[in-house]
């Protein structure tokens, strides 16, 4: 495994998260993929190898195993991890795509040209949608997986002895499994974290809606408020002007016209 680009990717990814988003990333890494490739690989180890059943029966060994374990516990969760991490590069991708429209625009316009997004990396438009969709995504592979292991496997745990009747077996063979008690350990571990996430995903999704709910509350509250702000500054100014309209001729009239005096008898005669 590369640690560099592993680590360059995270950076990445937990650059553009919430807080609920970075610990979700610790736990995913730290408890789960971790834990996986260091512990979970070797304990299963060769699992039909320490599979045993006390028959010598031709098949019976193979036919047991594979009806107690259609699918490798360890493989299931290969294929989690590999679902449940690869829609955080969505995000990524996203903010890529942008800054790459934001480095075209400059170089066609030039850099004192209009900025086409204000910050990148700000979870606004078409990222907001990215991002919350990626939860949505995260939290139905891993409840998937959780409800698939309980299904598969009739819960989460794993007993000591096995009575198995399946042909070509003679008769109802007894079968054992190998370290039994630390693959239950580990099980109802990953199931755990697996949930923890689930939960944590749930908050985050909660609490991105709610912040935008707030936005737009407070921008509509804003815009009313300037709404009404500027309808009463104009209608105060109107009722100024009409006040000096209505002055100004009538001094104008006062000024302008004289008084015409009464024309005198004779002239009036005449």
């Amino acid at each position: 495994m590369n640690w560099a680009f592993l680590q360059g990717l995270l950076s990445g990814v937990n650059k553009y998260s919430t807080a609920f988003g970075r610990v979700w990333l610790s736990i995913v890494f730290l408890f789960r993929v971790m834990v996986f490739v260091v512990a979970a690989e070797k304990v299963w180890g060769d699992e039909q190898k320490d599979f045993k059943c006390n028959t010598a029966q031709p098949g019976c060994h193979n036919v047991c195993y594979d009806h107690f374990f259609p699918v490798s516990h360890v493989r299931l969760w290969a294929l989690q991890l590999i679902f449940v991490t690869c829609p955080s590069l969505l995000v990524v991708m996203h903010v890529a795509y942008r800054e790459d429209r934001e480095r075209k625009n400059r170089l066609k316009y030039g850099d004192n040209c209009h900025r086409l997004y204000k910050n990148v990396g700000k979870k606004r438009g078409g990222l907001w949608w990215t991002y919350v969709l990626t939860l949505v995504f995260k939290i139905a592979v891993d409840a998937t997986f959780v409800f698939l292991l309980y299904r598969i496997y009739e819960g989460y745990d794993f007993p000591s002895l096995i009575k198995c009747e399946q042909k070509p077996c003679p008769n109802k063979v007894d079968c054992f499994i190998a370290r039994p008690t630390e693959k239950r350990i580990f099980t109802i571990f990953m199931v755990v974290t697996s949930l923890a996430c689930i939960l944590l995903s749930c908050f985050e999704i909660l609490y991105l809606v709610g912040k935008r709910c707030h936005e737009c509350f407070n921008n509509t509250h804003h815009s009313h408020t300037q709404v009404m702000t500027t309808a009463m500054a104009s209608s105060l100014a109107n009722g100024t002007n009409g006040k000096l309209v209505e002055s100004i001729p009538l001094k104008m009239v006062g000024k302008i016209t004289p008084e015409t005096p009464a024309p005198s008898y004779s002239v009036a005669i005449s």
